[in-house]
């Protein structure tokens, strides 16, 4: 019988693709949803971190369960109730699949949960490893939350693997996109002084990474899920006008202007993340797209 893993955030960027990684793969998927649909692709069950709940039959189901919920760091200003926001629904569902697992008659062999590289702040030119101290900034304080908040699941003695995720770079959603747009209309220009670092990962070379951190009950802990070869935003910016066929012919966006703009969002921009990915290197991995010319290629062919 087919290993059964269910998947909270399961219809946000990363977890679309890994719900269809992990079909190919032969196991079998399920979503936890505010408003389950009984004809959505995957089975669905019901929780409402708000109020609390989760459909218990969930927690049987699983044999695995993977936590990838939150709200977008980068959707909207960073209001004082938007920062709230950003923090309890990654700390607020993790703290809730804790007490259902704690209290339900389960099989859960292993978790995995989702953190960011923005723990260690920014960080200049320095190359940070897993154990290297953290960042002050609000995301660095969120990711801490979300972090300890995961690993209580670890003490109810479940496997537990937490992944700080780079820019995950897909054609489908989050920041290339963003990026791409002005770049097509010939408007592409670094940000800032361009020379901050940006950690990244192909979506499929994470979800496959997430695979690898099932199968593979060597893996606990904390691990950078970033591509061993970090890029400036200059350097991204320049390569994906490239192999998108567009000039760059604009200045960059001076980093008062971004400040202006996105307030303290900017530092999602502006924070330089030159982060290791020598632990999972170590666990056997082989990245699929190991430099970033050739992940933006498999993304934006020659007809974008």
């Amino acid at each position: 019988m087919s290993e059964k893993i269910l998947i909270a955030g399961g219809t946000g960027l990363l977890g679309t693709r890994l719900s269809e990684m992990l079909i190919d793969s032969g196991y079998e998927v399920a979503h936890l949803s505010r408003t389950p649909d009984k004809y959505a692709r995957y089975k669905t069950f019901k929780w409402d971190v708000a109020k609390g709940i989760i459909d218990e039959n969930a927690i049987r189901y699983a044999d695995y369960i993977i936590n990838l919920a939150g709200t977008s760091v980068s959707g909207e200003k960073w209001s004082a109730t938007r920062k709230k926001e950003i923090l309890n629904s990654r700390v607020l569902s993790t703290n809730l699949l804790c007490q259902y697992l704690e209290k339900t008659q389960h099989r859960v062999k292993g978790f995995l949960a989702s953190s960011a590289v923005g723990i260690y702040g920014n960080s200049g030119d320095r190359l940070m490893m897993e154990e290297s101290t953290y960042g002050s900034d609000f995301l660095a304080e969120v990711c801490k939350q979300w972090e300890h908040a995961s690993w209580q699941i670890h003490s109810l003695g479940i496997r537990t693997v937490i992944f700080r995720i780079g820019i995950v770079l897909s054609n489908k959603g989050g920041a290339l996109p963003q990026m791409a747009k002005p770049i097509k209309m010939m408007a592409g220009a670094p940000l800032g002084s361009g020379k901050q670092y940006m950690s990244w990962i192909h979506v499929d070379d994470l979800c496959r990474l997430c695979i690898k951190a099932i199968e593979d009950r060597q893996m606990q802990g904390v691990y950078n899920a970033v591509a061993p070869n970090p890029a400036t935003n200059e350097h991204l910016t320049r390569s994906l006008a490239k192999v998108m066929h567009k000039p760059m012919v604009f200045p960059n966006v001076p980093a008062f202007g971004l400040k202006l703009m996105l307030g303290e969002m900017s530092e999602i921009i502006l924070n330089s993340s030159r982060v290791s990915a020598t632990k999972v290197l170590q666990t056997g991995f082989t990245f699929e797209y190991n430099h970033l010319n050739e992940a933006l290629e498999s993304l934006y062919d020659k007809n974008s």
